[in-house]
């Protein structure tokens, strides 16, 4: 019985069990994709035009991207009390726009939808912070993997909500607000106590590269299954059983991963406590680690000011061997009282920032930059998908939500996987993965922008596999420049980049020429009944929203989005350029 309740202490205190946990928040949290289903029922419910619809995305895109009060309240109070505050949030919000749409509440002014829509999806920002927070700390030497599984599977959430909404079956399409008011927050109050810090770092295995395999391999099928069910329901009229039976391994395949903390927990293998305890006093033993470890950071910083410039182009081995001399001579220097190693004002790249001493580096505003015009253009996409596919003709507008979904999560997943490829195996900077996700993004918006048949599918997959791989590299990519130990700030600074472009490109470009084609359209059909006053009415009315039709509503507004990701692609690659020595100091040793 003894034993039994230590194996079962083991397990709640598993770093894998931790971020199992948080795989299924982030299954959840992705309320933001569900934008492009919600839209044409508001739309429809509350007589929108597509001009005040984006304004209800651009607010949702806020909420979804600015985590400072996240962030802020994650460092003050407890995770689990972090994630309690999202999943209200996240209930009131969309809660709240349901009884409105649904006519149980009175009908509000748009101003007061968009802080509705605001404050539902800004619960998300909790639940990102507090599982990537959490897993990067247990995983420190694998957070690449980390990043791009938990944020592919805050991706994949739209298409796992679809299906359980298909499940429910029900001919209310408002009770698809409903879902996302309840369900997310369901699941973070069931989840919230095992999100926290503990103390990963001591839990490192060697099957750890086999557990993150099988992490891969399952996520591979879920989103393969997800798009073979998707095509199905689309294609064949599919009966309520059959789609409860997709649902039911939908929901296995979500928790097999479970296997792993409980394997590594309950198998003989399993380090015991006394071994812990061993582990932790060795540690106790050494008082003057953390001194010494401050020493070699600032002869480190030393090194860096003082070694001649030509010798990040030697060979890796050369290179270390004459970095290690100068070390020591430094080292020795110091100690002898001979120099004085002096510290910097600020630090170098690969070593730890403050947000403050991050904003006044060049790298931290091309990565910003970059991210508003790659991320900026996939998420018009995904807040315009109900719409663009409307205009083509397609009725079933869920279809390409949950398929955008699924591909978002793939490029979430194969971002991290290949980047961190190219990182530990070539040691070359993470942000050329970036730059080719972002001319992959390109293409997709010229695929939009022509219209031609089975464009809707390839511009969905080229889009969704992009916009997800930005969400794998940034995060890993900035903790490589500027450091954990700030991380969260950084990246919640840097996911304004989302809101920010989504307000510019879909709040005002594409909204703008939707409704003059749509106007145009109007015109057209009846001449004798418009003039200029009723198309200029036409943008501010709520009684007649306008519809466009055919590939020309959005053909403007695809092709300027394709010139500004091959602009993010250009900038990416001028980082690559900026940072190739710091990624051959961080990564060359382990290629040696």
């Amino acid at each position: 019985m003894i034993r039994l309740k230590e194996k079962l202490c083991l397990f709640f205190n598993n770093r894998w069990l931790v971020f199992v946990a948080a795989m299924w928040i982030q299954s959840f949290a992705g309320i933001g994709y569900l934008f492009g289903s919600i839209s044409p029922i508001i739309k429809s419910s509350l007589n929108y035009n597509q001009r005040q619809l984006s304004r209800l995305g651009v607010a949702k895109d806020l909420g979804d991207s600015v985590g400072f009060l996240a962030g802020t309240l994650s460092e003050i109070l407890p995770l689990w009390a972090a994630l309690l505050v999202g999943a209200i949030q996240n209930f009131i919000g969309y809660g709240w726009v349901w009884l409105i749409v649904t006519g149980r509440s009175p009908t509000l002014p748009l101003w007061v939808m968009c802080i509705l829509i605001f404050i539902g999806t800004n619960g998300e920002t909790y639940f990102n912070t507090a599982a990537l927070v959490s897993c990067v700390q247990n995983f420190p030497k694998n957070r690449g993997p980390v990043v791009g599984i938990l944020k592919g599977f805050a991706g994949l959430g739209g298409a796992i909500m679809t299906q359980i909404y298909a499940l429910i079956h029900s001919p209310d399409h408002a009770s698809l607000i409903f879902m996302v008011a309840v369900g997310p927050s369901m699941v973070v109050i069931a989840l919230m106590f095992l999100i926290r810090p503990v103390g990963g770092h001591r839990q490192v295995r060697p099957s750890d590269g086999f557990s993150f395999s099988l992490i891969y391999s399952i996520c591979i099928i879920l989103a393969s299954y997800l798009m073979g069910v998707m095509l199905v329901q689309d294609l064949v009229d599919v009966s309520h059983t059959v789609t409860t039976i997709f649902t039911a391994i939908l929901f296995v395949l979500l928790v097999i991963p479970v296997v792993i903390p409980i394997s590594l927990s309950f198998s003989q293998a399993t380090r015991g406590p006394s071994e812990e305890a061993l582990l932790s006093e060795s540690q106790k033993q050494d008082p003057g680690v953390s001194k010494h470890n401050d020493d070699q950071e600032i002869i480190f910083s030393e090194v860096e000011d003082e070694k001649p410039k030509d010798v990040d182009l030697l060979p890796a081995l050369e290179r270390q061997k004459r970095i290690a001399q100068l070390q020591t001579k430094l080292a020795q220097a110091a100690a002898e009282g001979a120099v004085r190693i002096k510290r910097r004002r600020g630090p170098h790249r690969g070593e730890d920032f403050t947000l403050m001493q991050a904003l006044i580096k060049a790298d931290l505003w091309i990565i910003f930059f970059s991210l508003l015009l790659g991320s900026g253009s996939g998420l018009t996409v995904i807040d315009n998908l109900g719409q663009m596919s409307q205009s083509l003709g397609y009725d079933n507008t869920h279809v390409f939500v949950s398929m955008i979904s699924i591909w978002n999560f793939l490029g979430r997943i194969g971002g991290g996987y290949f980047s961190e490829i190219i990182v530990r195996d070539y040691a070359y900077p993470r942000h050329a993965a970036m730059a080719v996700a972002q001319v992959i993004m390109a293409f997709g918006h010229f695929f939009f922008a022509m219209g031609w048949p089975g464009a809707m599918y390839i511009g969905t997959l080229l889009v969704g596999l992009g916009y997800g791989a930005h969400w794998a590299i940034v995060p890993a990519a900035a903790s490589e420049l500027f450091g954990l130990k700030n991380f969260g700030a950084l990246y919640n600074f840097l996911t304004v980049a989302n809101p920010a472009g989504s307000l510019v490109f879909s709040g005002i470009i594409a909204s703008s020429i939707y409704d003059s084609e749509a106007a145009k359209q109007a015109q057209e059909r009846h001449p004798s009944q418009w003039n200029g006053a009723s198309i200029l009415s036409s943008f501010l009315a709520v009684e007649e929203p306008l519809k466009c039709e055919g590939a020309i509503c959005f053909f403007l507004t695809s092709l300027i989005l394709c010139g500004l990701c091959i602009i993010a692609a250009c900038l990416s690659m001028i980082l690559v350029y900026r940072t190739k020595a710091v990624y051959n100091q961080l990564y060359g040793k382990s290629r040696t």
